[in-house]
């Protein structure tokens, strides 16, 4: 088992920045993707980025966001720059053990709790 704890959210004007983590217990992450995902109200939930044998991003936050990781910590990353209102929603950790790079949420196999990212306009 995996248990991910996400923590890094919070209120944010326009324009500013957040930086998200992502830590893990249980198992070492080495050997997974990671991705981060995100919920709006009332919308499903929606993939962010990827890193594992190379990284991917959603067209909405290419040059905006990074993913990154620290093995050594277990932990995973999210710098988020020039945030908009658009980017509110709960954000979400998740592995995937089989390390697909998938932008689909149904290759990942544990999941965090969620921290919220909200930005004000």
């Amino acid at each position: 088992q995996v248990q991910l704890v996400e923590s890094g959210g919070g209120l944010v004007q326009a324009g500013g920045s957040l930086r998200l983590s992502c830590s893990a217990s249980g198992r070492t992450l080495r050997p997974y993707a990671m991705g981060w995902f995100r919920q709006a109200p009332g919308k499903g939930r929606e993939f962010v980025a990827v890193v594992g044998w190379g990284t991917k991003y959603a067209d909405s936050v290419q040059g905006r966001f990074t993913i990154s990781r620290d093995n050594a910590k277990n932990t995973v990353y999210l710098q988020m720059n020039s945030l908009k209102p658009e980017d509110t929603a709960v954000y979400y950790c998740a592995a995937d053990t089989a390390s697909t790079l998938s932008t689909a949420k149904g290759f990942y196999d544990y999941w965090g709790q969620g921290t919220q990212v909200t930005v004000s306009s």
